[in-house]
């Protein structure tokens, strides 16, 4: 039997043949859209853009992927390495039930735990990757991984950092607090 998931039926599609719905609600802040590019740049595609088949304009209208589209359209480099062709998964539903999967792919994505992500930074520090590799390969800001790393509560997180000369540890101030 046939596997019914349409993800086993990917198609190649020219990117010109592919446009947005004109519904979907969620949007990408700069930082993350970047993050997008370097993971597609990176990784390649390795999520389809699902898509509805519209046989009356021969086009694939975006039902989920809007983002991965974009990063395509925004940068040549990616544009010539894809050959200008998207990866796409074809649903075949009315425009209701493409509304209701957009929004469902949308929420399913999660948000990321802090407490995860400030162990993650704490296993990529201990493995010996500075700041400045957690910043470009995650796509964090230098106060973004000081958080994370100060919720962790790991001193070793800080043995590189620099401080203030007003910052003395508790141990070493000659005039502790009692």
């Amino acid at each position: 039997m046939e596997p019914r998931s349409p993800v086993y039926n990917l198609i190649a599609v020219p990117i010109e043949k592919v446009k947005p719905n004109s519904y979907n609600p969620n949007s990408v802040a700069p930082p993350e859209l970047d993050l997008l590019y370097d993971s597609i740049r990176e990784d390649g595609y390795t999520m389809p853009i699902v898509c509805y088949f519209d046989e009356t304009g021969d086009e694939y209208v975006i039902v989920d992927g809007f983002h991965r589209y974009r990063v395509m359209l925004e940068h040549p480099d990616i544009h010539e390495r894809e050959n200008g062709m998207l990866p796409v998964s074809v649903i075949d539903k009315p425009l209701d039930c493409r509304m209701a999967s957009t929004i469902r792919h949308n929420r399913a994505r999660g948000s990321h735990n802090v407490d995860l992500m400030s162990r993650i930074v704490a296993d990529l520090h201990e493995l010996g990757r500075s700041d400045a590799w957690i910043s470009k390969h995650l796509g964090m800001d230098k106060d973004e991984i000081l958080r994370l790393k100060q919720i962790t509560g790991l001193a070793a997180l800080f043995k590189d950092a620099e401080f203030g000369a007003s910052w003395v540890p508790e141990e070493d101030a000659e005039n502790p607090r009692s």
